[in-house]
């Protein structure tokens, strides 16, 4: 199927692919996108030539929501084996609990005074040429920073909204609520959501049930044009029982599960498994070639 389909339908398929549970109202505000989000930010990954920041880690009870790691993870490693430089932007405990693993770069709690200094500074120093966000809370009025629940979680966030609006090169947000990094772009829209709307703008967003599952739909599209299977690498419970043993709780359920907003692992494994699908036909072709 997938040789047949332009990269354009490609990504509408799974751009629809990703709303379509609607847990959250996220169907109702991709209606007023214009189609190919996807594809956009999937190209200004592909084309980076070097560093690409992740940005992840929304905070939850003193720790990490499960939520935006996993899929960060997921992207950081695909854009490794295309010979990419990802690094992960993220504050403590997360921070912590990555930096022997994966090349991370810390971010200070409670610090919005110096946020916009800090952010211009690192910005200069790193030189990415793509800045990605996904699953990071966002400035809301007040530039204060708030859970699903419109609760004030300030003094437990870093600040990345900076790195996102001052970036000199494309920048991607991913989102599942309306609080998040990039929902700025449709913030007018969100007046039927129970939600403290973020007031931050990107360059692209994406919308996802499940932000992590975002991460996936982006590695089908950098699958399609590297001729790999990249997916085939991604392992959601593997990751989920990394970040659990270093301290991880379900931002929807407060527990310290295998699950991403109290859904079972296995449905970001079967997106993963449909999207495999999806791309298999043109995989297999660029095997034969």
């Amino acid at each position: 199927m997938s040789q047949q389909l332009s990269d354009v339908q490609f990504s509408q398929v799974i751009e629809t692919m990703m709303v379509e549970q609607n847990l959250r109202g996220m169907q109702t505000l991709y209606a007023h996108q214009q189609t190919g989000t996807y594809l956009r930010a999937a190209k200004s990954l592909f084309a980076a030539k070097n560093t690409v920041l992740i940005g992840t880690g929304f905070a939850v009870k003193q720790t990490f929501e499960t939520d935006g790691p996993v899929g960060a993870i997921a992207l950081y490693n695909a854009l490794q084996a295309l010979g990419k430089h990802p690094i992960l932007v993220c504050g403590n405990p997360l921070y912590s609990a990555l930096k022997a693993d994966f090349n991370c770069f810390e971010l200070p709690l409670n610090n919005f005074t110096d946020a916009m200094t800090f952010s211009q500074k690192a910005l200069t120093e790193l030189k990415p040429d793509c800045v990605l966000s996904i699953e990071r809370p966002g400035l809301c009025h007040g530039n204060k920073y708030y859970n699903m629940r419109g609760i004030d979680i300030s003094a437990d966030c870093g600040c990345f909204d900076f790195f996102i609006t001052q970036a000199p090169c494309p920048t991607v947000a991913i989102g599942d609520g309306g609080n998040e990094i990039g929902m700025g772009n449709l913030s007018q829209y969100m007046t039927e959501l129970s939600i403290m709307p973020s007031l931050t703008c990107c360059d692209e967003l994406l919308l996802a049930d499940v932000s992590n599952w975002a991460a996936y739909g982006i590695i089908a599209l950098l699958s399609r044009w590297c001729g790999q299977d990249l997916l085939a690498a991604v392992a959601p419970l593997a990751i989920l029982q990394y970040l659990s043993e270093r301290g991880s709780i379900d931002g929807v359920t407060h527990k310290n599960e295998l699950t991403e907003d109290g859904l079972h692992a296995m449905h970001g494994q079967q997106l993963i498994a449909r999207l495999r699908q999806l791309s298999g036909d043109a995989n297999q072709n660029e095997d034969l070639q």
